[in-house]
């Protein structure tokens, strides 16, 4: 066995509806660790309030979730934008689930970039530089999330973070690591009895299978399932029973419990 422990993470905090009507509440009480969308491509302040509620009390991890100020296109591509000026909203997105986060009496532990600017710094070590320089700017204590094997967390070591590699038991992988884009009908798994076969491969077995059948090696501290995706509690709840009957403990990566 590889790991004798791993977090559970998901994007929350996304879609008024999934607060509306529960799901979002049951989503959390199976996770570990919440990444909360903060103003940027989604969320506002009365739903952080909300989502930052219900992580403390299902003792949730609260992170932030920043993506480029693209609500229209809900920061799943890539705009166009000054590097000071992406520096300047992620830092206001940020503070701002900081301080309602304060407000409640809760911390914000960890950052995970969202969507087009997670992929864009994945891959370009000039945008992984503008997410630190604005997660720095507002506290440097934080710890980065990003794709695990990938050199945006050389970066975020380099510049003096605390980095967690994530895979994810929703998606499928390209041959070269990088996640399938989504404009593929099969990028996303919504499958539960797959996405547990998926989640125990990568932390048991530190090995994930790209869409050509190719087995690519990862370790990965968190497994992320998102929040958005078709059944996102049911999967999320077969990945997390099928992980503790294989006696994976599941924790948040902030834990001083681990």
């Amino acid at each position: 066995m590889l790991y004798q422990h791993i977090d559970l993470n998901a994007d929350v905090g996304e879609y008024p509806a999934a607060l509306a009507d529960g799901s979002e509440h049951s989503l959390l009480r199976l996770i570990t660790s919440a990444n909360i969308a903060c103003g940027g491509h989604a969320g506002d302040d009365e739903s952080m309030r909300s989502v930052i509620m219900l992580c403390t009390s299902a003792g949730v991890a609260v992170g932030a979730h920043p993506g480029f100020p693209d609500r229209h296109g809900f920061g799943r591509e890539l705009i166009s934008i000054p590097s000071d000026e992406l520096e300047a909203s992620l830092r206001l997105q940020i503070r701002s689930l900081a301080r309602i986060a304060s407000a409640l009496g809760a911390i914000v532990r960890h950052v995970k970039p969202h969507g087009a600017l997670y992929n864009a710094a994945a891959k370009d070590s000039v945008v992984a530089g503008i997410v630190a320089h604005a997660v720095a700017a507002v506290d440097n204590t934080l710890i980065l999330v990003g794709l695990a094997g990938t050199p945006m967390l050389d970066v975020w070591r380099a510049a003096g973070f605390n980095v967690v590699g994530e895979a994810f038991a929703d998606r499928r992988y390209e041959p070269d690591g990088s996640l399938r884009s989504r404009k593929y009908p099969d990028a996303v798994i919504d499958d539960p009895g797959e996405a547990g076969r998926q989640a125990l491969e990568i932390v048991c077995d530190g090995v994930v299978r790209a869409v050509d059948g190719s087995r690519l090696r990862i370790e990965a501290q968190t497994l992320c399932i998102h929040g958005d995706t078709k059944n996102a509690s049911i999967i999320t709840a077969a990945v997390r029973r099928g992980l503790e009957s294989a006696g994976i403990r599941i924790c948040s990566f902030s834990s001083p419990l681990r």
